[in-house]
């Protein structure tokens, strides 16, 4: 799109998850364009940037981003700028990526940046050369300071993506003030669950580049069309069957119906076990059983 001559408090940045330290910084832009008669912008990007610079380094995401822009959607921002990453924007100095960006498409009067920020050819449009940028183009430059995880360190998207990799879900919906999440269509499955006593729902594949938790049982919330379920998940194959597609795979609770075709959303609420091979199918449904018990309990604390 063209100049946009509307002065604005920007903030610019990846915002994987949008986490508790991103919320931070995006209130102080809202706050701050509301007291100076300023537009609030956020400028983020399509994809990764390490997806252009080094793909074999790219991280897998916490959100895609269609659920990166759900979640900006209701901060409260004015506008919300989707800027392609290309190899031609990598290779902007920071002088250029202010100039030609931030001023000249999105009016910025106001930069707000993260404690560990940094844009531009290798990230080194750090605070110090922003703020020289700042006393020459006139524009304010505010450096917001990190929020604390539950550990006493500064939250960041990398540490929440270890938590889950690690199966440390609380830890992680510490950092995102939600459970972590992941949202696919309902398909058709084998009808396992059902011939076990169990019938239960089989989301789509999410996009590759979003993580997941490590294989295991794990107790859920659903948010479907008709409502929120607590329910139990399988992340992963079905060994006792000797299938070792990774699936994910939902029984929800106190509910019944077809489900095929629409979206839902799972929470993941915590880890239960890790998936098991069973000689037979009826020590699986025993298992199933005391999975389903510990599940509810957990279950029963999050849904309202």
């Amino acid at each position: 799109s063209g100049p946009d001559s509307v002065p604005s408090a920007v903030t610019v940045g990846t915002f994987d998850g949008i986490h508790r330290g991103h919320r931070f910084v995006v209130d102080r832009v809202v706050s701050a364009a509301r007291a100076r008669g300023l537009r609030s912008v956020i400028v983020t990007f399509d994809q990764h940037p390490l997806h252009v610079v080094n793909a074999a380094a790219a991280p897998a995401l916490l959100s895609t981003h269609e659920e990166k822009l759900e979640a900006l959607a209701v901060t409260g921002l004015e506008r919300l700028a989707v800027v392609p990453f290309t190899r031609e924007l990598a290779a902007y100095e920071a002088e250029q990526f202010v100039d030609h960006v931030l001023i000249g498409r999105f009016g910025m009067r106001e930069l707000f940046i993260g404690h560990d920020h940094g844009f531009g050819r290798g990230r080194t449009g750090d605070a110090a050369i922003l703020e020289r940028l700042g006393k020459s183009r006139g524009f304010g430059v505010h450096v917001v300071p990190p929020v604390d995880g539950r550990d006493g360190r500064p939250l960041s998207s990398s540490a929440i993506r270890r938590a889950i990799a690690e199966g440390d879900l609380g830890s992680a919906a510490d950092g995102l003030a939600r459970p972590y999440w992941v949202a696919g269509t309902v398909e058709r499955g084998e009808s396992r669950g059902a011939d076990l006593g169990y019938r239960t729902i089989n989301l789509s594949a999410p996009p590759s580049n979003k993580l997941l938790p490590p294989d295991g049982v794990y107790a859920v919330r659903v948010e479907t069309p008709r409502g929120r379920f607590g329910g139990m998940l399988n992340l992963g194959g079905r060994p006792t069957f000797g299938d070792d597609r990774r699936v994910i795979e939902a029984h929800l609770f106190d509910t019944v119906g077809d489900w095929y075709g629409m979206r839902v959303r799972v929470d993941f609420l915590a880890r239960i076990r890790d998936v098991r091979r069973f000689s037979g199918p009826e020590k699986l449904v025993r298992q199933i059983a005391r999975d389903a018990v510990a599940a509810r309990l957990i279950a029963a604390r999050s849904v309202g």
